[in-house]
């Protein structure tokens, strides 16, 4: 695979690394994309192995509520890599976890909300007009 990025980052952390290329042929480039993925997404990307889409869904579901940023901090510290792939799975919160959490919520900061993250429907809405722009196929399931 020529091309590494975030998500490449994340497969490979994950031990799951043969399916970067499948990742971003279908259009997975970037995390935010990647916590929308679902079971019928890993089908047309070709994780088959019950056991790597259980570790995919779960790893996708700390996205969703850890946030995308989470990935860059672990990847960014080896130490935090040095046992268990699982770690991108179910990390338990440690210190700095629950000061950010506690500060965003003194602050009324919603990571999940606009404008800190995309909704479904406005990511619908942006593929529906570059399909019609376009004319072009559009990677993913609608």
């Amino acid at each position: 695979m020529a091309v590494s990025n975030i998500v490449c980052e994340w497969l490979r952390a994950l031990g799951l690394a043969q399916y970067a290329e499948s990742f971003l042929d279908n259009g997975y480039d970037d995390l935010e994309i990647c916590k929308q993925v679902g079971d019928p997404d890993l089908d047309a990307i070709g994780v088959e192995n019950p056991v790597h889409r259980h570790k995919l869904l779960k790893s996708i579901r700390q996205l969703r509520e850890k946030g995308a940023a989470s990935v860059y901090f672990l990847l960014n510290d080896p130490s935090s890599l040095s046992g268990s792939m699982e770690i991108l799975c179910e990390t338990p919160p440690n210190e700095l976890d629950i000061v950010l959490r506690e500060q965003l919520e003194t602050d009324g900061i919603r990571l999940t909300a606009h404008p800190y993250s995309t909704p479904v429907s406005a990511i619908k809405y942006n593929l529906l007009t570059l399909r019609t722009r376009t004319h072009l196929p559009v990677p993913f399931k609608i």
